[in-house]
């Protein structure tokens, strides 16, 4: 919603308010952010939905993922993601064939997990929207912004406050036609997770096509 500002005292109140919507989110994340760190391992499992706003269809599918350090493991919508901290390969199951390029921050084709809930600051401008109670649990609702072009324009975070957790993360397409929503429906911490997990074995996958992009 767009208004017209008529008069200075109007603008700075617009921006007063503005900085103590960043203010409050920012807060918010780094409790988020400290929570995140202190566990030594995350395993979540996840719905995601592809909505076309323009069609009104939607798609939804389940997935894995797991977190340690600065590796990570997502397994859905017929591929897997790893990356050991330097590199990422991607799987693409029904073809058996595996792409792999350099963990970049600044590709926007995906976003990576861990940087997103520790790093923000580093990628993302944010702001505090709102918060509401669902059932028994408070919801914090925060808007990220990138602050280089993507090809997303906001991520939407939905974080229960008691155990400073995200819950939904909705990607907003540049285009306005499509919205990727990522809704956690389990969330286990400290679990041993052997660092073979975060690297493709190519013998484990007979026959695979690499692409190797670096």
């Amino acid at each position: 919603m767009k208004k017209l500002i008529i008069s200075a005292l109007l603008l700075s109140s617009a921006v007063f308010l503005n900085a103590q919507d960043n203010s409050k989110a920012k807060a918010i994340l780094d409790g988020v952010s400290q929570q995140t760190k202190s566990y030594s391992t995350i395993e979540i499992a996840f719905t995601f939905t592809i909505e076309n706003t323009a069609k009104k269809v939607k798609d939804t599918k389940t997935g894995m993922a797991c977190m340690k350090g600065e590796k990570y493991w997502t397994d859905y919508s017929g591929q897997e993601v790893i990356c050991d901290g330097q590199t990422v390969w991607t799987y693409l199951k029904e073809n058996n064939e595996v792409q792999i390029n350099v963990d970049d921050p600044n590709n926007d084709q995906s976003l990576n997990p861990v940087k997103l809930l520790t790093d923000y600051d580093k990628s993302y401008t944010p702001k505090f929207i709102k918060e509401e109670t669902r059932g028994s649990i408070i919801y914090q609702v925060i808007d990220l912004t990138p602050i280089k072009a993507k090809s997303f324009y906001k991520v939407r975070l939905e974080i229960n406050k008691l155990k400073k957790q995200v819950v939904n993360a909705i990607i907003y397409d540049k285009n306005g036609t499509h919205t990727y929503t990522y809704s956690v429906t389990k969330f286990v911490t400290n679990k041993t997770i052997p660092d073979s997990k975060f690297t493709f074995k190519t013998a484990d996958h007979p026959g695979v096509e690499v692409i190797d992009l670096r």
